[in-house]
């Protein structure tokens, strides 16, 4: 590969929001080096009813862009990835009702999945500002006394936490295909005091290679603006957004991302043609010949510039 062929660029990433609007670096925007004539992704496959299906090989998928069938390089079933958890908690007062409840099963799940040596996770905390409560460590009594001395209130900073986290913490251990990263989100999916935008969140996001799952905190049961703003984030990056009404739908929904995080594929593709223009590049992934197979990944990625 020439030199013009590797570049510092901040990640061959999906941005499907932004769709020919790519807001440009900001100077404190981390450099990243790597190949970008590579893309990786990560996903999962279900049935219809869910049930997650972890004997699939190769030959059983494909990748398409531009209504092109693309070349698999590697293929991994990735049940063993070390993570990279980022867990975001609404301090807002619109989240107070459950507040208690939810940091208790928030730090049983992080005690669930955290591996000693192998995963670490990170707390942010979000109400008029996004605060670093936790740095990342696989130190579960620590995050767990961390998340009980979280208190309500404020306004809310989601975009803000979204951003930073994946910016100043998620990117760190390199490189980004050997770990598995998730930003975890508890909240009503609000926000009105980021200093950045949606579209900015998600594209961090997307740089960080992190998928985002939501957790609602909406007891209404209906479907407000913070929800469909949860809903976007989780389809965009390939997560799931979870809307539970009672104490123990919360459990189970933590225990379904628990599982979720062990059940990963992996593929890596060279883009043909490769098209260095700095747009956006849908993607498909797809089971081969069995239309009952569900198939969850972010949906694209932002080519390079030369």
């Amino acid at each position: 590969m020439t030199q013009t062929r590797r570049a510092f660029f901040a990640g061959l990433t999906a941005l499907p929001a932004l769709r020919g609007q790519q807001q440009p670096p900001s100077d404190t925007d981390p450099v990243i080096t790597l190949d970008v004539t590579r893309v990786n992704l990560l996903f999962t496959v279900s049935d219809r009813r869910g049930r997650f299906v972890n004997n699939l090989t190769m030959d059983d998928f494909e990748v398409v862009e531009h209504k092109r069938q693309q070349k698999i390089l590697e293929f991994a079933a990735e049940s063993d990835l070390p993570l990279r958890i980022g867990l975001l908690v609404d301090t807002s007062n619109s989240i107070r009702d459950r507040f208690k409840f939810e940091l208790e099963a928030a730090s049983h799940f992080l005690e669930t999945v955290i591996r000693k040596g192998r995963d670490r996770a990170l707390i942010y905390s979000f109400d008029s500002q996004a605060e670093l409560v936790q740095d990342l460590t696989d130190d579960v009594n620590l995050l767990g006394k961390k998340l009980r001395s979280l208190r309500p209130g404020g306004g809310t900073a989601l975009y803000e936490a979204i951003y930073l986290a994946s910016r100043d913490r998620l990117m760190q251990d390199q490189p980004r295909h050997k770990f598995r990263r998730a930003l975890i989100v508890i909240g009503d999916g609000d926000d009105n005091a980021s200093r950045y935008s949606r579209d900015q969140a998600l594209e961090m996001a997307h740089r960080a290679d992190a998928v985002v799952y939501g957790i609602s905190t909406n007891l209404t049961k209906q479907q407000t603006m913070g929800d469909k703003t949860l809903k976007y984030f989780a389809e965009e990056t390939g997560g799931q957004a979870f809307f539970p009404f009672k104490a123990e739908d919360l459990s189970q929904d933590f225990e379904n991302i628990a599982n979720e995080l062990r059940s990963q594929y992996s593929i890596l593709y060279r883009p043909e043609p490769l098209i260095t223009d700095g747009q956006y590049h849908p993607i498909l992934v797809r089971v081969r010949n069995q239309r009952a197979l569900v198939v969850r990944s972010r949906k694209g990625y932002i080519a390079p510039k030369f």
